[in-house]
């Protein structure tokens, strides 16, 4: 069956529209503005994680029809913690409340008067997110839709005119890199990929795009398949164009203010500087409502899944993860930022190896290459994810020695080694 363009493309810009959050507004700008004249390679690195990785998550899921079949490849125990953790991490632990954090960030926190009680707004505030996210995934209606329709192609049509304002009036002056970018801008520039989550998004988001071809009276496997890509490329081009404009804008603002504490600063100094307060007002109000449609989406995808694994209702779930999020929320945005950074270096280096297995999962006979690799791949990402938590002694010695580990990259020898290592056990039982 042949789909019309227009139907293919209305699924790209829906999962365009479930990527795109607040990590993909605030990550690319501060990103920009750390690596000054090294953002180039910065950036290359950046899209790797942020968006090729994301995309091919998608087709790889599709082509296993489902994340349990994939992750359950490594072992079915493994597939139960791994996918939760995953629903954690783009959930309640991380991508809700930080989603949620954005808008204070950028509408609430730069207009309080002086002396005021920054943690009493941010509770007031957080209180009354949540309980409209709460009351909204809790009454499910077009109105989420109406609005992501809406402000999806608004924001793209915000953030063009934004970077085409820039590029006339914005002033312009870029720095040199900051120290761990000017040393390794590309490894740098794809670790930071890890904090915008789009990979492990990735896994998850392959379903509802899987439905909405089926949904559409494609039921052949290969042709869901075929056009799930054909969406998956379309998301991840759109998102790599914005990503590569917003980069830009830091870069060329790196000599003009001061470092900031996260992405929001950044961005928000930009439109202040080209649009005044009004005009800053505005943007912030209409990313606040786009962040608050991410965390319905989330809270509903996420409680969701938490009632079938736990058999418990899904009102109740979503009361649960809410009330969580609100908790992590009033840490603040840079301190939910600086947590996601030892979770994600824990998580994404698995993911990004299923992904690439899953990939030629058709040919992969040994039933040693997943359980071997990715767990060789795990145990040496959550220890150099601990080091900076918690003493670990000779442990840090020993894997300190391994090539590119003091730039997070130790565990892709290991990954080599133990592939090697389960294709020669794969061939010893053969024999």
């Amino acid at each position: 069956m042949k789909l019309e363009k227009d139907k293919i493309l209305f699924v790209g810009f829906m999962l365009f529209s479930m990527f795109f959050g607040a990590g993909n507004l605030i990550f690319p700008p501060f990103l920009g503005q750390n690596a000054g004249n090294q953002t180039l390679p910065s950036v290359i690195g950046f899209l790797i994680t942020a968006v090729v990785l994301p995309v091919l998550a998608v087709i790889v899921v599709v082509q296993t029809e489902t994340l349990d079949n994939l992750t359950s490849r490594v072992g079915k125990k493994f597939s139960v913690v791994f996918t939760t953790l995953l629903y954690l991490a783009i959930g309640p632990g991380l991508a809700i409340p930080r989603a949620a954090s954005v808008p204070f960030e950028m509408s609430i926190a730069p207009y309080m008067a002086p002396g005021a009680n920054t943690l009493i707004w941010m509770i007031v505030y957080s209180v009354v997110f949540f309980i409209l996210a709460a009351w909204l995934s809790l009454n499910p209606n077009k109105l989420v839709d109406r609005l992501g329709t809406i402000l999806t192609p608004l924001l793209i049509v915000l953030i063009v005119f934004l970077f085409g304002a820039f590029i006339f009036k914005g002033e312009k002056s870029v720095a040199f890199a900051q120290e761990a970018y000017y040393s390794a801008p590309f490894l740098k520039g794809f670790c930071e990929g890890y904090l915008t989550m789009d990979a492990i998004a990735g896994l998850v988001f392959a379903a509802v795009v899987a439905k909405s071809f089926a949904n559409l009276g494609i039921a052949d496997k290969k042709e869901s398949l075929q056009y799930s890509s054909v969406a998956g490329i379309l998301a991840g081009a759109i998102l790599a164009v914005i990503y590569i404009m917003l980069s830009y804008m830091g870069m060329q603002s790196s000599g003009v203010y001061a470092l900031g504490a996260n992405g929001a600063v950044v961005l928000r100094n930009i439109v202040y500087q080209l649009f005044g307060e009004f005009g800053a007002i505005i943007l912030a109000s209409i990313f606040a409502l786009a962040c608050l449609t991410t965390c319905v989406g989330l809270i509903t995808s996420v409680s969701e899944y938490f009632s079938r694994l736990t058999g418990a209702t899904y009102k109740s779930m979503v009361w649960i993860i809410t009330s969580f999020s609100l908790v992590v929320c009033n840490y603040g945005l840079t301190t939910i930022l600086n947590i996601s950074v030892p979770i994600l270096n824990a998580i994404y280096p698995s993911v990004s190896i299923i992904i690439v297995m899953g990939l030629f999962d058709s040919k992969i006979k040994n039933p040693f290459i997943y359980p071997v690799t990715i767990g060789a791949t795990a145990v040496i990402s959550v220890i150099y994810a601990l080091e900076g938590i918690v003493p670990l002694g000779a442990v840090s010695t020993v894997c300190s020695k391994l090539p590119l580990y003091d730039l997070g990259f130790g565990w892709l020898c290991v990954t080599v080694a133990a592939f090697a290592v389960a294709v020669v056990l794969g061939k010893v039982k053969k024999s």
